[in-house]
């Protein structure tokens, strides 16, 4: 072996070995880790309820939204962040902004942390809306700075095959996707005690149709007794009260997207047609 050619074999046969190495099983990568999330609603409820609210008629204007009309995703998470369920509006997966499926997620994911139930010692529950938190959220807010917290899992997100993406074999379900977003589309989820049990978000438009489109989402689940707001009917309603020199009088405030008018005549029917549960206002 001692020869140029010798070494030149012992080198070959040793790259060999170390490549074989780094592909076997002892050397995998981590997965995130996976949980059975509580289920707080089933893969057809979303989805229907989803196609519901995207579809819904009788509204001020056509789509029922104020938006482009657009195909949606919803994502809802159970009270500890794990995935529940992923689904879309669309007949595939590629009818709907692709980027929405992370975004709905980050919206259930924010609902959920920021919000309290009923039972909550000394303030009798509080549902923020992502919508709720966009002033605070910016420059100069008392929250400025949230929306760079708690990024997503980005082996969450972007794990597993993509035409499973919004079915009940969705990578995200079972795992925690994390993430804050601070427009709207994202609402806490209680039960007709009040009790949080969950968020789901919604996205695939303009934030403020995702609003509305994700209020008529919790509306048709079943799972909208807002115990208390920030809003002025007392939930957690998209707020439009930003003034010219974007200051919210309220501090809760959301910008318009498209149409003022249309926007706010959608938010204002938001509670008459599609009313809050018993726990509300």
């Amino acid at each position: 072996m001692d020869t140029p050619r010798g070494w030149l074999r012992l080198a070959v046969g040793t790259a060999a070995l170390i490549a074989v190495s780094a592909c076997s099983d002892n050397n995998s990568v981590t997965s995130p880790p996976t949980f059975t999330p509580v289920a707080v609603v089933t893969q057809d409820q979303l989805k229907a309820a989803l196609a519901q609210a995207v579809g819904v008629s009788g509204d001020p204007v056509p789509d029922g939204s104020g938006g482009l009309n657009l195909n949606m995703w919803a994502t809802v998470v159970d009270t500890a962040g794990i995935v529940v369920a992923v689904v879309y509006s669309g007949a595939k997966e590629g009818d709907q902004w692709q980027g929405s499926r992370i975004i709905s997620a980050q919206k259930a994911n924010t609902a959920m942390n920021f919000s309290l139930d009923a039972a909550y010692a000394g303030f009798g529950g509080l549902a923020l809306s992502t919508a709720n938190l966009y002033s605070a959220t910016q420059p100069g807010g008392s929250l400025f700075g949230l929306q760079e917290a708690n990024p997503i899992n980005e082996d969450v997100a972007y794990g597993g095959d993509i035409a499973n993406y919004g079915t009940s074999k969705d990578y995200m379900i079972g795992r925690r996707i994390g993430g804050t977003n601070v427009f709207g589309g994202g609402f806490a989820l209680y039960d007709a005690a009040g009790n949080l049990v969950g968020a789901v978000g919604v996205s695939g438009d303009t934030s403020c149709a995702d609003h509305a489109i994700g209020w008529k989402t919790r509306f048709y689940l079943n799972l909208d007794n807002v115990p208390g707001g920030v809003a002025p009917n007392g939930t957690d309603n998209i707020i439009y009260d930003i003034d010219g020199s974007g200051v919210s009088a309220s501090g809760f405030g959301h910008p318009h997207c498209l149409d003022a008018a249309t926007e706010s005549a959608v938010a204002d029917d938001l509670p008459v047609s599609f009313p809050v549960g018993p726990g509300g206002a």
